[in-house]
């Protein structure tokens, strides 16, 4: 489903080149569930933007679902993103002025789906996470978790064949985390969904059957139980 061969990225500060990733090669077969961790300025992040082709590499190969897209055009990169790949975020990026049912058709909007056909398939969504009573709530109206279940509801609508998740339990109290962590793994057996996690929290690393470390921007391990 993935595979990075050699990539780097480095970002230029004035004269200064500074290196972030560092020839970095993995891959990760479809349907699997992995952590990437490491600490804080491992990374982690930057990497997850290569994948997600929000940003691409310095050097090295990307390849997502069999195509190689390490030098696709941004419109290119635009498609397979709304195709192939599903988002969720820390800080949930919904849109405050839409309720939940909108925030989830959003990338349906984007495909052209009829609007009619877009409420139905995001509040279909929703009931399936748990939130049929709230898909006309304001994100404002909901709880921390809440919101989280609603930016998952968002990055499946599309069934996209890879998920990945950046600290997604990092703005949510201890519990709610692990029951978002239990939704996230529930969805993993139920699609046989592709899902990459970026986390610092050992506790979700270790609900992840695979993980990979990074430090200083280089592969530092991979384990498997």
């Amino acid at each position: 489903m993935l595979e990075l061969a050699d990539v780097s990225k480095v970002y230029r500060q004035a004269e200064r080149v500074v290196p972030v990733l560092q020839d970095i090669s993995f891959s990760v077969a479809r349907g699997e569930l992995c952590a990437l961790v490491g600490p804080s300025g491992s990374g982690k992040t930057s990497l997850l933007n290569l994948i997600g082709l929000l940003d691409r590499p310095s050097a090295g190969t990307l390849a997502i679902d069999g195509a190689r897209v390490t030098d696709c055009s941004a419109a290119a990169a635009a498609r397979l993103r709304n195709r192939l790949i599903g988002f969720v975020f820390q800080s949930f990026h919904l849109l405050p002025r839409l309720t939940a049912w909108q925030n989830v058709a959003l990338p349906l909007q984007y495909r052209g789906v009829p609007r009619a056909r877009q409420r139905a398939q995001a509040e279909a969504m929703l009931a399936r996470l748990g939130l049929a009573d709230r898909s006309t709530h304001l994100p404002g109206q909901l709880s921390g978790g809440q919101n989280q279940r609603v930016a998952i509801a968002r990055a499946l609508i599309g069934s996209p064949r890879l998920l990945l998740a950046d600290e997604p339990t990092g703005s949510l109290d201890s519990a709610t985390g692990r029951e978002v962590m239990a939704l996230l793994a529930a969805l993993h057996a139920e699609l046989g969904l592709t899902i990459v996690i970026v986390t610092h929290d050992q506790q979700v690393a270790a609900a992840c059957p695979r993980r990979i470390a990074l430090r200083d921007g280089r592969l530092a391990g991979s384990a498997d139980e």
